[in-house]
């Protein structure tokens, strides 16, 4: 029971500070932001589409298009975590494995920055 907790430690540690810094980020930008409402701020929806419209008008895919290249750049870091942790007990073939994984997500984003999915006009 003792190696188990010896073992996990570093990452409650460690998620236990991020939660601090969050919470202590969270309260200092409630605290000194200015809370003006208007009626774009409380609107129904922020993306841009009238709730109670025609569901067969056109929309922009862009924003999709972005959440989407967010999401799977995103999971990038929960497979880099684990992997930082533990790289000192893992085998030569696990860094470059990473490394492989790593290189085709930098080529995926530089194929998407080149052909403008991250452009916003």
């Amino acid at each position: 029971m003792v190696l188990y907790l010896t073992q996990y430690f570093s990452i409650f540690v460690y998620l236990l500070l991020c939660s601090l810094i969050s919470f202590i980020f969270f309260i200092f930008s409630l605290s000194i932001s200015l809370q003006k409402n208007d009626t774009e701020k409380l609107s129904a929806y922020e993306c841009g589409f009238d709730p109670f419209d025609d569901a067969r008008n056109t929309f922009d895919v862009r924003f999709y298009l972005v959440a989407i290249l967010f999401i799977i750049f995103d999971l990038e870091i929960s497979f880099l975590f684990p992997w930082c942790v533990t790289i000192g007990f893992l085998p030569l073939f696990a860094y470059w494995a990473m490394f492989l994984f790593l290189l085709l997500l930098t080529i995926g984003f530089l194929y998407e920055w080149k052909k403008g999915a991250l452009e916003w006009n």
